[in-house]
């Protein structure tokens, strides 16, 4: 659990881009994007037991129960990488704990062969890396600067 800290302005566009109104209509606003946030998380179709995202000023709270941190870890950087999120509040619990995962911000020339070569000393361990990030990432050549992903331990 924590506080994550991702590049608002990179990521999947979902919500609206409407000027602020008056305080009423930013609060409705906010809970709007909490809603889209919900469904956005929820179309990943990870397991996670009473899911509930809460959205104020760029930081989105996320609360439920998954069974392992790697899909703990799915569903707070699948909400970090929307546009507009620029801090996710991680407050899931994890029925099966496990080591967390290291998170790294992809940047310009980045690949994620490259990655895995920084991490394991391995380009062909990319694979692993792909699927850490799954259903994020649908293609290992589909990334962008300021993407977050997860990269696992694994054992030499």
């Amino acid at each position: 659990m924590g506080l994550f800290d991702f590049v608002k302005d990179a990521g999947a566009k979902i919500f609206d881009r409407k000027p602020k109104g008056e305080s009423a209509e930013e609060q409705v606003a906010e809970l709007r994007k909490a809603a889209e946030l919900l469904r956005f998380a929820q179309s990943m179709k990870l397991p996670v037991q009473d899911l509930r995202v809460d959205f104020n000023n760029g930081v989105a709270t996320v609360h439920g129960t998954a069974e392992s941190t790697a899909i703990k870890e799915n569903i707070v950087i699948g909400i970090g990488n929307v546009e507009g999120v620029a801090q996710v509040d991680d407050r899931m619990q994890v029925v099966t704990p496990e080591p967390p995962a290291q998170f790294y911000t992809i940047k310009p020339g980045d690949s994620l062969s490259k990655i895995a070569k920084a991490y394991y000393g391995d380009p062909m361990k990319y694979t692993v890396i792909f699927e850490a990030n799954q259903p994020m990432l649908k293609d290992p050549d589909l990334i962008y600067p300021g993407q977050v992903v997860r990269i696992p331990a694994i054992e030499s």
